[in-house]
Formats: structure tokens, sequence, C-alpha cells
């Protein structure tokens, strides 16, 4: 099959988050499972494009009563072609989508000229058999596609797909942007692209889309309550019958402790002694005392409320007192990173906190820790759970989304109830459970031999494809 996705990021290029990850892996995962594969991005000025071929010179999109000149540059990984849409007034800026913490106010007509370039491509250089658009700043593309090319031979047969990385992010915008996108008023309507009276890019792609998808069944499940549907979950349940949950894979050639580089000694299932000289380098990493007689819990997050850090802030003083320390590294919100600064200046014994963004350190406290935390009040896959599973790292995490999909009993922990004490049980059972190395050393064992890699969620794609 021919599959044109459409979405913002991907890596190598450019990435934001772990949407750029999916992007980075899914399709190549479906190129060497013997489909063809391109994607649409946007040529921003901080992409890593510099290898590219252009491959189309100039090409008009009209959006409203704009006119963008564009042209179209190529790069091939893997069998898999990259197309960007040069465009120096939309893209040619500091930022992805804002600059310091305030979107682009032409949002709107950005991400609808990346839906208006792909339909220009999948007419022109490569026709598809489902476009497949990743989240809202893709929402228009089966909009356009049934609205304005109904009748274009080009598109008879193919089928839309709209795959939704986190149901919080929606790409609303005023109803000035109605006419400023060319879009018809009869459009505007509560089962069209209304909003609570706002034009809404995400609602475009669930309503006219031929299939709708998340990153992991539970979170498909949980967007239909009030809850986790942020305002959108009566529109999904009106739409469940095309609503699915396919689990986002990951890279084990990048993270695996077999062959990862980043870490002081490399391990397997069949030898785990390597993972002893992990504890050992992170402590002194970290800076906490050398003591291999008390369990090691790992963090590496964005500092977010949507990562449960308000509860870790409600059990720091149990923490604290207890026989367990902390090897904590993220960024984000001030009040969490001074959080963090704090407890590391109080009790520097048990919280070893490194505030920023580093590679390697997130590799050696997935492989040094005994166990890893994510006490998400919602996430939509996650993945350093999965990470924690390969690296015998027993993960203790809230039964929501991805986490409650990858980790059960056997091979982590788990509490439902979005609370301290709950949270608090869980680490008190994995601390317990801890000092029991013989059942620990099986626990680990069994979560390094779960299989979530890209092959296995490209599969489940492929059947998706194939059903529409």
């Amino acid at each position: 099959m021919r599959v044109l996705m459409v979405a913002p990021e991907a890596t190598p290029f450019v990435k934001t988050g772990g949407l750029g990850d999916v992007l980075g892996a899914l399709p190549a995962a479906l190129q060497a499972r013997g489909e063809q594969v391109a994607v649409v991005l946007p040529r921003y000025r901080t992409a890593n494009v510099d290898a590219a071929e252009r491959i189309w010179d100039y090409a008009e999109l009209w959006i409203g009563p704009h006119r963008f000149a564009v042209s179209i540059d190529q790069v091939i990984i893997e069998g898999v072609r990259y197309f960007f849409i040069d465009c120096p007034p939309l893209y040619d800026r500091a930022g992805i989508y804002n600059e310091s913490g305030v979107d682009y106010p032409d949002n709107h007509l950005r991400f609808a000229a990346l839906a208006h370039a792909a339909l220009f491509i999948a007419r022109n250089i490569f026709r598809a058999d489902v476009l497949h658009a990743h989240d809202w700043q893709s929402g228009l593309v089966a909009l356009l596609l049934r609205e304005r090319f109904a009748g274009d031979p080009t598109f008879f047969g193919s089928k839309t797909l709209l795959t939704i990385h986190n149901v919080g992010y929606q790409g609303n915008f005023p109803t000035s942007a109605l006419p400023d996108l060319g879009l018809d008023s009869s459009l505007y309507h509560p089962e069209g692209i209304e909003f609570w009276g706002q034009v809404s890019f995400l609602k475009a792609g669930i309503v006219w889309s031929d299939a709708v998808n998340t990153v992991s069944p539970t979170y498909a499940r949980e967007i239909q309550t009030p809850e986790y549907g942020f305002g959108f979950d009566g529109l999904l349940r009106s739409h469940a019958h095309k609503l699915s949950g396919i689990l986002n894979g990951v890279d084990y050639h990048t993270w695996s402790p077999e062959s990862d580089t980043h870490i002081a000694e490399n391990y397997s299932v069949r030898d785990l002694s390597g993972k002893r000289a992990c504890k050992q380098a992170l402590l002194a990493e970290m800076d906490l005392p050398r003591n291999l007689n008390r369990p090691l819990i790992g963090i590496v997050s964005r500092f977010a409320e949507q990562k449960g850090l308000d509860l870790v802030a409600e059990i720091a003083a149990q923490l604290a007192q207890g026989d367990v320390a902390l090897a904590v590294l993220g960024s984000g919100e001030i009040r969490f990173e001074d959080m963090f600064r704090h407890f590391h200046a109080v009790v520097p014994d048990k919280f070893g906190v490194s505030v920023g963004y580093n590679e390697g350190l997130a590799h050696r406290i997935e492989a040094g820790s005994d166990m890893f935390l994510m006490p998400s009040r919602y996430e939509p896959c996650g993945l350093n759970q999965i990470y924690s599973l390969r690296y015998g790292t027993p993960p203790i995490v809230r039964a929501t989304g991805g986490l409650d999909d990858t980790v059960d009993q056997s091979t982590g922990f788990k509490f439902g109830e979005y609370a301290p004490a709950a949270l608090w049980q869980a680490v008190r059972d994995a601390m317990g459970a801890w000092h029991d190395q013989t059942s620990w050393t099986e626990r680990m064992k069994l979560g390094m031999a779960k299989n979530f890699s890209w092959d296995v969620a490209a599969a489940e794609y492929q059947r998706l494809y194939r059903s529409l």
C-alpha cells in the first residue's frame, strides 16, 4: 500500500515531543514490512534538512484570500520519502509553534498550508491509498479531501486516518479563522468544525476521517470520558465506531542495555551483573551516597502537572524519611524545577537532581535505577516505562493510558486513584518487593522479555489500513 503521512514534526529533522519520535520510527517500520511510505512536513528554519534535494520548484497554494508560493524538497531515509514544504513566510521562524511561550497568531494558516500541500503532493508526486494525518496540525487533510476533492479521480478509493497523540492539544481558533481559511460557513456547526464557539482543526480530523486512532488502547477508551476527553468526550463517543488504539513502539536499537553506549556496563536478561555497576556509577554521578543496599528510584520526565509531580511533592516527606533514594532528571515548569532543587538542597543524600535535558543521563538513570516512577495524571502512551521494562527497572505507574497497557503486576507496580496515599502505597509495595531479590530478579526478567518494538506497532497499523 502507498501511505502518505502528514505531520508537524519527525526525528531526526525536528522534534518537540513524542510525536516526532513516532514519525521518525513508524514510517521506516512500515517500509520494512513492504509498504510504500512518504511523510509531509513543513521546512522550518530549525529543521535539520541540509541534505534535502529540491524536487518541485514552484507551486501556488490558495488558502482563502491568501496566496502562498511553495517549493518541495525531499530526503530519503530507509526508503521513506520525506517531503518538506518550503514556504519562508510561514515556516522561516525561530520557533516551531510559538516563541517565548506565545503561539504564532497565524498557526491556522501555517498548518492549513501543510494540509493543502499534502494534497498537492498526493495529486502530483505520491498518489496514496491512505492519507494518515497526525494530531490537530494535520486535521484539515480529511476535510479538504472530502469537501474540495470529492470528485477528483486522484482520490477515488483513498482513505483517511487521523492519529490523536494527545487530545489536550486541539488547534482551536477564533471564528474569524473560517473565512481566513476559505472554508464554507456551512461547515461551521456542532456536527462539523465548530467547537464551543471556535474553529477546531482536531474536530475536523475526527469528523471527516474514515478512521481515528490513539497511541494506546486504554487511552482510546479514556478520551471518551469527561475526565480525559478535554471537552471532546461526547464527540468521540459519537464516533466510537471508527475509534481504536494502537500502542506506540520504541526503538530497541537505541534503548537496549545490551548495546547502550551511554551506560557504565552492558548487561542482558541472561547476565544481569552489569546492572549493579550501572547503579554504582549513577549514584556517583548524582552525588548520592554509594549505598547499594537501599532501592534507587529513577525519574526522567517533562516537569508538568500532567506527569503527576504534584503527587511526588505530597509524598516527599515520606520519601525523605524512607530507606530509598531518587535520581531525577527533567525540566519544564519552574515550580517543579524549583521543587526538586529544594528537595536536593534539604535532603541531598536522598534526592539526586539534574535540571535540564541530558540524553546520556536519561539512559544511565534507566540502567542504574532499581525502579522507575511515572505517576502521571494521564499518559496517552508513554515511553519511559517501556524503556524501564527493557532495562530491568520495574516501573511504578498510575494505571492510565499506555502505562496501564504496558505494565502489569508481574512486571511493575500500579495504582489507580490519583491521590498521594495511593502513590505512596505503590512505592512502599515496590520497596518491600525489592528486598526479596530472588522474586525481584524474576520480575526484572519478565519485563525485559516484553516486546513493544515498532515492528509490532507497524503490523497493527497495516491491519488498520487494510480494514479501510
